[in-house]
């Protein structure tokens, strides 16, 4: 192949790939409803790694509870211990569904934030304290669950429980 065959047919492709890109692009941008919110950004927080509902958060592995869930039977439960950590949970509904909205609300005002324009580092820096103090909320919340659980557990239960984090 020649050097110019070769260059045409990279041109061609590239261009092939641009094309695609910009009608890909109007496409999604017409199937869009200018109604509709914009989608939060999914880093930290609601749908992120470390927010409510990703790992560590509230709906990660086992939810508010942890592990637990998935270990019960692992740890060998009892009827009266899996009983148990359901009132504590049922208790601590309320509140974790309240933190969770805090967390949503919390997570969609920095991102509104981090996509203003022109940029406003003071209001981003303000809206991330505000996540900030929402996870630290949570991790509170989740500590407080743990110590409740921990206290229906027997030794044996609890160090099962460790080796597995």
């Amino acid at each position: 192949m020649t050097a110019s065959v070769k260059r045409l047919t990279l041109g061609l492709g590239a261009g092939l790939i641009a094309l695609t890109a910009v009608a890909g692009s109007f496409v999604h941008a017409q199937n869009q409803d200018p109604n509709s919110q914009p989608r939060p950004f999914r880093g930290r927080g609601p749908g992120g790694p470390g927010g409510p509902d990703g790992p560590g958060g509230f709906r990660g592995p086992g939810g508010p509870m942890g592990m637990l869930p998935r270990l019960g039977r692992e740890i060998e439960l009892t009827d009266a211990q899996r009983d148990q950590i359901k009132a504590i949970a049922e208790s601590h509904k309320d509140e974790w569904n309240a933190l969770a909205n805090r967390a949503r609300t919390a997570h969609i005002a920095l991102n509104d934030a981090v996509t203003v324009d022109p940029i406003n580092d003071a209001l981003i820096r303000q809206k991330s304290s505000e996540v900030a103090a929402v996870d630290a909320d949570m991790a509170v919340a989740r500590a407080r669950v743990h110590s409740e659980v921990f206290k229906i557990l027997t030794a044996e239960q609890k160090e099962k429980v460790r080796s597995k984090k």
